[in-house]
């Protein structure tokens, strides 16, 4: 408890920030242009915490944890400085605005990677598994409000103030944080002869991951699918994923040990989180592009509207981190909350612009619960089924994986509502006209659609919300084989005793790892 309000800040920190830019993006678009670009704004975000998080993780076994988690926090402080100075006439205007952003939030990027990987690593070095339940819920409730109060202070910073502030704001909460951790985490120094960092093996995953982002953000939007650029991209990703699998066999400290995906309960839940992280952050990062072009509500009512879905996430994490901590038991969360993920994913696929506000707020709700009963669970399953040497990289491989659904997941949704917009307003338009409203578009902002002509505006919106609406659709798909998954699952026993249970024996067996 000496140590978890930094922690918490730190894990805060990351959290606000995808909020409150998610709120803020359909204003920062209609600054600095770009409609088509808009999902790489988060996709760069994705990656660089993708491609930075099994580093992170494994730095921090070899190293100790305290050190990198400072500079992690310190990175992170730096890409939100430069991201509130994207456009700005210090670095050239707004005509390479969006590309600033774009090169800045992978900075970003690549700070938020040690920040969630090392707060998991933390936590799970200081309380056993079996009692980490009750900190699960603590997390998973500032998690909560940091996705609550991200939307609210990114609709307050774009109605009211300069949209740059939504990167700004970061610095005084990391700042506190940085000085909690400095004065108050002390952990046990790590002693290690002979440290060699896998970097050969970390250079070829992150090109490996690049080239996979770059086919589905590109595929059949930038270039054809069947084009030599594909083509090369394809191969170059296969390539060096092969490479990285021989190069992992025979490292003395391999960035992402393989011998953990013989763990079975480690392999289903690494494939979940994909699945979890590509629905979640692929879907959801169009809701507030609906609720404000669509539903016509301001950024503050936007992020208002979110809340459902958070209160309800927050509750039931709260809710299982107890249950899980009083049982023992847990498979039972992630089949369930896979459930609630794809039914919340179908009721959003059936918006469109007759859709009320607030039946909008049930279906997100919907979403919130089997989010609840998702999230902290399966970070707990990952650490428990490995030894406690690989903690750290265990945390960094189950959030890697989550990560790396999340960035196909944006990448990929977002090449399909480029396309299905492309194709809506062609239907309602005409060829020549969709190209021209796709092209102005890309400056699109609600004040701006409000002033279009009653008829244009009509089919604009409709366009708009069926190329979402389908986002949704696709999503399903992957929601659905999160409770298939997970039915597998293993229910081996968590190491560490519950609380009741250690006051009263001091001697209660501890499970071994999963083998």
């Amino acid at each position: 408890m000496v140590v978890l309000p930094g922690l918490m800040l730190a894990m805060m920190l990351a959290m606000l920030d995808n909020m409150i830019v998610g709120t803020a993006m359909p204003r920062i678009v209609g600054e600095l242009g770009g409609l088509a670009h808009l999902s790489w704004v988060v996709t760069a975000y994705v990656l660089g915490t993708t491609v930075s998080t099994p580093i992170w993780g494994k730095i921090g076994d070899l190293y100790g944890r305290k050190t990198i988690f400072i500079v992690s926090i310190v990175i992170f402080m730096i890409g939100s400085v430069l991201c509130g100075m994207a456009g700005s006439e210090m670095l050239g205007g707004p005509d390479d605005g969006m590309a600033e952003l774009i090169a800045f939030r992978a900075i970003q990027g690549l700070g938020a990677g040690g920040l969630i990987v090392n707060v998991m690593a933390i936590i799970g070095d200081l309380v056993p598994p079996r009692e980490r339940g009750q900190y699960q819920g603590i997390m998973a409730g500032v998690m909560s409000l940091a996705m609550i109060a991200g939307p609210l202070v990114g609709g307050f910073i774009t109605d009211h103030l300069d949209w740059r502030w939504a990167f700004y704001v970061n610095l005084p909460i990391g700042a506190v944080a940085l000085v909690l951790l400095v004065l108050r985490l002390h952990l046990p120094k790590v002693e290690k002869t002979q440290v060699r960092i896998d970097w050969a093996g970390a250079i070829l995953l992150s090109v490996s991951i690049t080239a996979m982002v770059l086919i589905t953000t590109w595929g059949g939007n930038e270039y054809a699918w069947g084009s030599w650029q594909i083509l090369a991209l394809a191969a170059l990703a296969v390539v060096t994923l092969a490479a990285f699998v021989l190069v992992e066999r025979r490292a003395v400290e391999p960035i992402m040990p393989l011998q953990l995906f013989r763990v079975r309960n480690f392999t289903l839940i690494s494939a979940i989180g994909f699945l979890l992280g590509f629905a979640m952050f692929g879907a959801i990062n169009f809701l507030p592009l609906f609720q404000q072009m669509v539903q016509g509500a301001t950024a503050t009512n936007s992020g208002l509207l979110l809340l459902p879905m958070m209160g309800a996430s927050m509750v039931v994490s709260l809710f299982v981190g107890k249950a899980i901590t009083a049982t023992g038991k847990y498979k039972v969360y992630p089949v369930i909350g896979g459930v609630g993920m794809a039914v919340g994913m179908w009721l959003l696929s059936t918006m469109d612009v007759t859709t009320p506000a607030w039946l909008t707020g049930v279906y997100i709700a919907v979403l919130g619960l089997g989010m609840g009963f998702l999230m902290q669970t399966t970070m707990l399953i990952a650490q428990n089924s490995v030894e406690q040497k690989d903690l750290g990289v265990s945390s960094s491989t189950a959030t890697f994986f989550r990560s790396i659904g999340g960035s196909f997941g944006v990448s990929l949704f977002g090449a399909l509502f480029n396309s299905a917009f492309l194709s809506e307003l062609t239907g309602r338009f005409g060829p020549q006209a969709a190209e021209r409203m796709a092209r102005t578009g890309a400056r699109m902002d609600p004040g701006a659609v409000a002033a279009m002509p009653a008829q244009v505006r009509t089919g604009l919106l409709e366009s708009l919300a069926a190329s979402i609406s389908g986002v949704f659709w696709w999503a399903i798909a992957f929601a659905v084989a999160v409770p298939v998954l997970a039915a597998f699952i293993q229910e081996i026993p968590l190491r560490g005793a519950a609380p009741a249970q250690a006051a009263a024996s001091d001697e209660e067996p501890v499970a071994p790892a999963a083998t």
